[in-house]
């Protein structure tokens, strides 16, 4: 009966505290819900907890590094502020290796933009007064020298777009003590204001709450910031504060920056009889981004208060600020020496001065480094994880920085950089030649030598297309080496190397020389020993032969065969008479260009192409010709028409392209065309156009513009997916000073071409900004560029002004939609369109600009109404 007692006991126990371990993970699961898209990580400490001066779930971070010390600051350092809560406490610091990197991994971060904040305190900890000093890498770019050059707490802030769902924080030793951190917080920030595109970013230099009465040493930050910026508080020489306690409306979509309520309610002025506001502050030489932000906080009734706004010369305005209603108006990349100055001004007609609420300046980063292509990371990844490899530096990238790559691998440092080479020789590594390896496709060298690798020599690996040296000698492995592996090894393309010589003809991956009479195993022996050894000498002497022979070609493709009626081959030369053979006589046309007609064709492999057949008014010679395409071939991104070839012989040239299915976009926004094109397509098309065109003018150098973007020019695959086409051509076809001031050009077609480059000559890389702002507005409306009537031709901007002007978007948008779309979405579209077609080259954005509000379109939730920032 006892016995029988202590068993309910234990049982009711046991229930009781899984019913309190269940309850407490839900705990937590409902406390890190409350920061919904936040990661914050608190650098040293053992445990997740819930910090409630800063109503932020804080997790460890053990799980998102594996190296490093634990450390508490002293006590007699630690920054006492319930603003920042507990994360200047603790640290993390990292005594070996030379980069240590934290992986950050985020849902839906691919292309989606951050604020990343990172914190510091060296506090003593190590009881050594020697602070250190390191750099900070945000991915594969530089961030910062963080310079712990005294006992504060500090933090570095940035937003940024992540180029995949993982991104990394890395701290490089320099030489100049051990590096260190105390926490890392990431926040999701897609605000179209700050729209900083994929290959920069933006970095926090100020940020101040204007007429503020708060202390200077606490700020407005999250809850009051849901994306926990933090704003301080400041006064302007010679300005007086005003405030309010009114509501202010910041949800009705025109707080494009989600200023917090608290931040919007206090302001500055001049002083009574001023009617200007000016602002100076000191700043290191580079280019700026600055952000003005405004909310009338007095109604006068029968009076709008107008300003304009100077920054270091560059003039916006008049604009009218509405009562309670918040707006922000921008300056992007003012090239700035020494000083950030503005002035605001109000209009003489208003009458009354000016005002500013607050006011943010951030550092114009751009990122010239791409990550090592995705394919391979994950490759080399998947091969650490497969055998457990536990190296110090094998964390962030693989190969860059350049001084940090891992260990055992080289790179070739292209955009993105290609891994060509592993070495893992002597790695104690266990089980099977790991698959994933087959991924490495520019892989040239492989060494696996001396590991305890068992099972048989993958076939997969004979299709690495650049393998020359494959080391497995000194494994376990058995059973037949593949026939493929045996005929490259055989025909010299591949060296080969099993248990410590190269294979010629065996059957199998282990041979025991021990088996059978020890006497008549001595001449096959020596034999094969001779037999070894003048193969290396005869591979030797051939790879010399082949090096010096390859040095004196001309052939323009490394990858191409000296044999004629390879037709298959890509990215090489083609023959007038192989591009006939293609297009069976060019008996397939399937359109029409300003720089030829375009054929159906098929590869020798039954790929089909599109074959370009070039006018010959270029005035460049084959070499330069040559030279041209040859830089375009390996111009590659997801959203671009690939260009696989060329010709040019006796007049005739032409240029193969990859096939696009659908067409072209001016096709599907005809009005004889039956289906429509839906709200979402159409959005989606104009984010894959600024993709491509984002890569042409911020991915490539030097930038490629392209001079006659149009529908036409924009291609679909079958999976409706868009790609720029013709880019590069008016380069090929054009002659131009050295100052880049065009002299004869083709392109450029009528309705698309920019008025002010049409003027003036003056090439940049603006003129396909406008361009991109007509076809936006082709998408959204469905008219042609020029619209034709029986009375004249309008074109499309003068026809949409009007209706934009009336203010029913049902007016604007295609009629064929029936009504199908986003109301708010369609006139941040429009906005959007009116800002890349502006007459003023200076005033229209960048493209990664236009790219990240484009994808707020696309992603915008109903039910938000957009007003939209100040078009000047």
């Amino acid at each position: 009966m006892m016995l029988h007692n202590m068993l309910l006991l234990l049982v009711f126990f046991i229930t009781c505290f899984g019913d309190l371990l269940l309850a407490t993970d839900v705990q937590r699961r409902n406390l890190a819900s409350g920061n919904p898209g936040f990661l914050s990580i608190d650098c040293g400490v053992e445990d997740d907890y819930w910090d409630n001066p800063t109503g932020v779930w804080f997790k460890s971070d053990k799980e998102f590094i594996s190296t490093g010390e634990n450390h508490e600051v002293l006590p007699e350092y630690q920054f006492d502020n319930e603003q920042y809560g507990k994360r200047y406490k603790t640290l993390r610091s990292f005594p070996k290796g030379v980069k240590n990197c934290y992986t950050l991994k985020v849902e839906q971060g691919k292309n989606n933009s951050f604020l990343i904040r990172a914190s510091f305190s060296y506090g003593n900890y190590d009881l050594k007064n020697q602070t250190p000093k390191f750099d900070l890498y945000l991915g594969v770019n530089y961030w910062a020298t963080v310079n712990c050059n005294d006992f504060n707490a500090f933090f570095y802030e940035a937003f940024h777009v992540f180029p995949a769902d993982t991104e990394y924080v890395c701290l490089v030793n320099t030489g100049n003590g051990t590096p260190l951190i105390s926490s890392l917080e990431i926040r999701p920030s897609n605000i179209s204001i700050y729209g900083n595109g994929s290959s920069s970013e933006l970095q926090f230099s100020k940020r101040f709450d204007l007429g503020s009465i708060s202390s200077l040493s606490s700020s407005v930050r999250y809850k009051d910031d849901i994306y926990d910026r933090s704003w301080y508080p400041y006064r302007l020489p010679n300005s007086v504060p005003v405030s309010t306690t009114s509501d202010i409306d910041t949800q009705d979509g025109s707080n494009l920056c989600k200023i917090p309520v608290e931040v919007l309610r206090t302001a500055v002025q001049p002083p009574k009889g001023f009617n200007s506001l000016t602002g100076s502050f000191s700043v290191p030489d580079h280019e700026y981004n600055a952000y003005f932000h405004f909310a009338e906080l007095v109604d006068f009734e029968d009076k709008l208060r107008e300003i304009s706004i100077t920054a270091n010369g560059i003039t916006q305005g008049p604009f009218t600020l509405e009562y309670l209603k918040p707006s922000s108006v921008s300056f992007q990349r003012l090239q700035i020496v020494e000083h950030f100055t503005f002035t605001i001004s109000t209009e003489k007609e208003s009458g009354l001065p000016p005002i500013l609420n607050a006011l943010e300046l951030y550092r114009f980063e751009q990122f010239e480094l791409s990550a090592t292509n995705q394919s391979d990371a994950d490759a080399v990844m998947s091969i650490k994880h497969t055998y457990n490899i536990n190296r110090d530096d094998w964390q962030g990238d693989p190969c860059l920085p350049k001084e940090t790559t891992w260990t055992g691998l080289s790179c070739r440092f292209d955009n993105p950089p290609r891994i060509i080479s592993l070495n893992l020789s002597s790695s104690r590594l266990t089980g099977e030649i790991s698959p994933s390896l087959a991924h490495l496709q520019e892989i040239e060298s492989i060494d696996l030598s001396y590991n305890e690798l068992t099972g048989s020599v993958p076939e997969v690996l004979a299709h690495l297309p650049k393998l020359k040296v494959l080391n497995l000698s000194g494994n376990k492995l058995k059973g037949p080496i593949p026939q493929s592996l045996q005929n490259k090894s055989d025909n010299g393309s591949l060296l080969l190397r099993l248990n410590g010589s190269f294979i010629e003809d065996q059957n199998s991956c282990q041979m025991d020389p021990c088996k059978g009479n020890s006497k008549k195993f001595i001449v096959p022996l020596a034999l094969s020993i001779v037999a070894a050894v003048a193969l290396v000498t005869l591979i030797s002497v051939l790879i010399i032969f082949h090096r010096r022979k390859r040095r004196k070609r001309t052939v323009v493709s490394s990858t191409a065969s000296n044999e004629e009626g390879l037709l298959k081959s890509k990215n090489r030369p083609f023959t007038y008479s192989e591009i006939a053979t293609i297009t069976v006589n060019f008996s397939t046309k399937i359109g029409d260009g300003g720089f030829g007609e375009v054929f159906l064709g098929h590869l020798n492999d039954g790929t089909p192409v599109a074959v370009k057949l070039l006018s010959s008014s270029s005035r460049q010679g084959y070499k330069e010709f040559q030279a041209e395409v040859q830089s375009l071939m390996i111009v590659h991104h997801k959203n671009l028409v690939s260009l696989i070839g060329y010709c040019k012989e006796n007049g005739h040239m032409a240029l193969v392209y990859e096939f696009m299915a659908n067409g072209n976009l001016r096709q599907h926004l005809s009005e004889t065309k039956k289906s429509v094109l839906n709200w979402t397509q159409r959005l989606q098309i104009a984010v894959d156009a600024a993709q491509g065109l984002d890569y042409l003018h911020n991915g490539c150098k030097p930038p490629i513009v392209h001079r006659d973007l149009k529908p036409s020019n924009i291609l679909l695959t079958e999976n409706m997916q868009a790609k720029i086409a013709d880019f590069g051509l008016s380069r090929i076809f054009s002659t131009e000073t050295a100052s880049h001031v065009l002299t004869s050009c083709p392109a450029g077609t009528y309705g698309y071409l920019d008025p002010e480059f049409h003027a003036s000559g003056n090439l940049n890389k603006k003129i396909d900004i406008y361009s991109f702002g007509i076809i936006l507005f082709e998408l959204i409306t469905g008219k042609p560029v020029i619209i034709k009537s029986t009375e004249c031709n309008i074109h499309i901007l003068e026809w949409a002004r009007p209706m934009i002007e009336k203010g029913d978007i049902r007016m604007i948008v295609d009629p064929r939609l029936e009504n199908e779309f986003d109301v708010n979405a369609a006139w941040k579209a429009v906005e959007i369109a009116m800002l890349c077609a502006l007459q003023a080259s200076k005033q229209r954005p960048d493209i990664s600009h236009v790219l990240s509000e484009l994808k707020e379109c696309l992603e915008r939730p109903f039910g938000q109404k957009v007003v939209g920032f100040v078009i000047a």
